[in-house]
């Protein structure tokens, strides 16, 4: 990644790609204090266009307000420096990197002689999971490790810190074979993928667990409110991985995994072993919002102009 053309805004300045440093002293890359977003761009019917872009930047405020990071930039300014990035590098569709973290100014677990700063980074990226995933379904295995309890750390943010759990489950499953991990929370219910919010639909309902170890996903939203338009009743409620192998259909939500279809869990089919006919209902609804086919949701779309 860090061999590329193009710009990266870092600071309210628009830097070279490969120019954009940081010391090693960095105290969030020691401590992990920092917090970030997933955002993307697609090139739709009205040009390039940011994914409920304000949502995403009001999210990272949130995330960054929880951890008591004071952030140098307000979200109106990062929405403006996410579009001044996208044109800089001439991009049609692309993947969104938002970055806050405490810098090099000090050491020590009190990060208060530190400043925060921000960057933003922009670069294409296909489907996270593949694809075929996405076409077909993905195999997932339930993680060995355990989901965040909310009390440990602060769930509702998308810290970095929270991540190194992502990367063991994640890794975990890729070497057994699999393609995604299921994390359960610390009471055996499920929680989520290592990056995604997790769907089950049965006997006609769409369940999906609460947010106590659970990230309060854009994409997860996103589904709630094309789910209702269908008439389909949306359940928030606790349930145990042996639910998920019962169920019709499930799916993965995230910016990165758009709409993911999960055709396996630990070796068992889900459903027919494939993607579902809901599923695939929702995923289309999806991308026509997501391209600007959908008049009713010009309102999540941001123009890169």
């Amino acid at each position: 990644m860090e061999d590329k053309d193009g710009k990266i805004w870092m600071d309210n300045e628009l830097v070279d790609w490969r120019q954009a440093k940081i010391h090693v002293l960095t105290h969030t890359l020691h401590y992990g204090l920092g917090v970030f977003e997933g955002i993307r761009c697609y090139n739709g019917v009205q040009g390039p266009a940011v994914f409920r872009l304000k949502a995403h930047m009001d999210r990272l405020m949130r995330s960054a307000h929880i951890l008591g990071m004071p952030m140098p930039y307000s979200s109106e300014s990062l929405q403006q420096a996410v579009l001044e990035t996208i044109q800089a590098n001439q991009l049609k569709a692309c993947y969104i990197r938002p970055l806050a973290f405490y810098g090099a100014e000090g050491m020590g677990l009190n990060p208060k002689a530190c400043k925060v700063h921000v960057i933003v980074a922009t670069w294409e990226w296909g489907a996270y999971l593949g694809e075929d995933g996405m076409t077909n379904g993905i195999r997932v295995k339930t993680s060995s490790y355990t989901r965040h309890h909310p009390n440990v750390v602060m769930t509702r943010a998308k810290a970095c810190g929270n991540y190194p759990n992502s990367i063991l489950a994640k890794t975990e499953a890729l070497s057994c074979g699999f393609e995604e991990a299921l994390l359960l929370d610390t009471e055996g219910y499920v929680a989520e993928g290592s990056g995604e919010n997790i769907f089950i639909l049965r006997d006609g309902v769409l369940k999906t667990p609460p947010l106590d170890s659970a990230l309060d996903g854009i994409t997860r939203d996103t589904v709630k409110v094309l789910a209702t338009e269908m008439g389909i009743p949306i359940v928030e409620q606790r349930f145990p991985r042996d639910e998920v192998l019962i169920a019709d259909e499930a799916f993965f939500t995230g910016t990165a995994a758009e709409i993911t279809p999960i055709r396996e869990l630990d070796g068992r089919q889900i459903g027919k072993g494939m993607a579902g006919p809901v599923t695939k209902e929702i995923q289309q609804r999806f991308f026509q919002v997501v391209q600007g086919r959908n008049p009713k949701y010009q309102d999540w779309l941001t123009l890169v102009k």
